[in-house]
């Protein structure tokens, strides 16, 4: 039976440092998500690429699965039910109508171990970055998402995003437009950017929408030569940073209430007085 009060949600949010190995990035995530279920999370979230972050782009097509089969989804249906669990699974690729550009797409399983929705990346991350990498092209290798995408909770309706969408308030709007309370972000920001940028992002998003939002983050020096920023984060509707961890893999825990972020749109109800 699913934990829950109606007006609070025991969350955790998990951050990895995933590596080119499919199977050892698998095992460290359901690691984790037992541990989260052990502290007695009722949602648990993973990062972007929690499965797999290749040496090469063109190396992730080998783990490239088709919507409703494959080994990642099979294995997390199967701790989600195990557990009674919900679970945001961050991103992986998954076939689109081109082979060569599958889906970046976060899944989320129920307690029951269903695939209730999914959401692809629609926003892409073609960069220039004065890091070691130099430059981003995600588009060659990666076809981006068309819908903006939530689910139903016992507690909450919740809004799904991932990493480069930060910095598209419109996405966000339109999220709490369809009655989000709750934001999930998988994200694996790149250290130079994270450092300028993650923390006002994600305290922004939040604020400036009423919602809870909690990030679920990729954090450290990676075998492919990239170092991402982690900094996995809780953050409140007044904007407020609850808790976070700064580097390395790692697990929050936090409560969110419903009942208090109701309290906040109802005493200061900035949603209600837009006005274009």
């Amino acid at each position: 039976m699913t934990r829950h009060n109606p007006a609070k949600l025991i969350v955790a949010t998990i951050q990895m440092v995933s590596n080119h190995v499919f199977s050892e990035n698998l095992d460290t995530a359901v690691r984790l998500i037992e541990k989260a279920a052990e502290a007695g999370a009722s949602l648990v979230v993973l990062p972007e690429y929690f499965s797999i972050m290749a040496l090469r782009e063109i190396d992730k097509f080998e783990y490239v699965e088709e919507h409703g089969n494959g080994v990642m989804q099979d294995t997390l249906k199967r701790i989600a039910k195990k557990l009674s669990l919900w679970i945001v699974a961050g991103s992986h690729p998954i076939q689109s109508d081109n082979p060569q550009r599958p889906y970046g797409r976060c899944y989320v399983f129920d307690p029951q171990g269903e695939v209730v929705s999914w959401y692809d990346k629609i926003h892409l991350f073609d960069v220039q970055v004065s890091d070691n990498q130099k430059s981003y092209c995600e588009s060659k290798y990666t076809k981006a998402g068309t819908q903006v995408t939530s689910f139903q909770t016992p507690w909450a309706k919740v809004g799904l995003a991932i990493c480069y969408d930060l910095r598209f308030p419109e996405l966000f709007r339109k999220l709490q437009q369809t009655g989000c309370e709750l934001i999930i972000v998988p994200a694996a920001f790149t250290a130079k950017t994270g450092a300028a940028h993650w923390d006002l992002l994600t305290r922004t998003r939040a604020l400036e929408n009423l919602c809870y939002l909690v990030s679920s983050a990729q954090g450290g020096h990676h075998a492919n030569g990239r170092e991402t920023w982690g900094h996995s984060n809780i953050v409140s509707p007044w904007g407020e940073l609850l808790t976070e961890i700064e580097f390395g893999e790692g697990i929050l825990i936090s409560e969110l209430d419903f009942g208090l972020q109701k309290q906040i749109r109802k005493e200061f109800p900035v949603l209600d007085h837009k006005r274009i």
